[in-house]
């Protein structure tokens, strides 16, 4: 049950107080885990890029923190070929620093920076790291061309049509989001704008719910 009522406290913080470039949402048929998507910030090589991401909720959550891996391929330090994360937010002490106060919010939020600022000295891809440290600007090239290959819609109609899906698909859940284009001189930017809308999700499942 505490796993239950986390859950649903971290949903409705996403809704209420969403992180810019972050939307997530139940998974369709396993409601315990979660999809989530990040929108990169400007001035990063990872810039409108969209990067989905899996997080598997252990029976223990929050005393035991998510698996959280990237499914869109991300070419990172940090991230290796399985879209596995290597951050000490994501493990137990004492090797990690995960503790039960952080959320789902939290999470997304901090692998957002981690995007934007690598850890090179604690990495997954050894030859990705060494790149990043002394041979910037083709780490910089790589990244970019990873983003605009496997992250990045083709068109501006396309990428409206899979981020409305996206949203389409939250909605049946625990929130609704709306999707707004802006222009942009090179590509197109996205921004995510949540509305709560009360639902009733799965009531046998949350009616007796309890606070950690």
């Amino acid at each position: 049950m505490q796993k239950i009522s986390r859950l649903k406290r971290d949903l409705q913080q996403l809704s209420t107080e969403p992180p810019p470039g972050i939307t997530c949402w139940q998974h369709e048929n396993r409601m315990d885990d979660l999809l989530a998507q990040i929108l990169d910030g400007a001035d990063t090589p990872y810039e409108n890029g969209i990067f989905s991401l899996e997080v598997i909720l252990p029976e223990r959550y929050p005393f035991e923190p998510p698996k959280i891996r990237f499914l869109t391929p991300i070419y990172h330090p940090n991230s290796d070929s399985a879209g596995r994360i290597y951050q000490d937010f994501l493990k137990l002490p004492p090797k990690g620093a995960w503790r039960p106060s952080l959320n789902i919010s939290t999470i997304l939020s901090s692998i957002q920076l981690l995007m934007a600022e690598p850890n090179p000295d604690d990495p997954l891809m050894a030859d990705i790291s060494v790149e990043f440290k002394y041979n910037k600007q083709t780490f910089l090239k790589n990244t970019r061309k990873w983003t605009e290959k496997h992250a990045m819609q083709k068109d501006e109609n396309s990428g409206t049509q899979a981020l409305k899906g996206a949203c389409l698909k939250a909605s049946t859940t625990i929130y609704t989001c709306e999707v707004e284009l802006l222009p942009s001189l090179n590509f197109w930017l996205v921004w995510f704008r949540f509305t709560l809308k009360k639902q009733i999700i799965n009531t046998a499942d949350w009616a007796h719910t309890e606070k950690v």
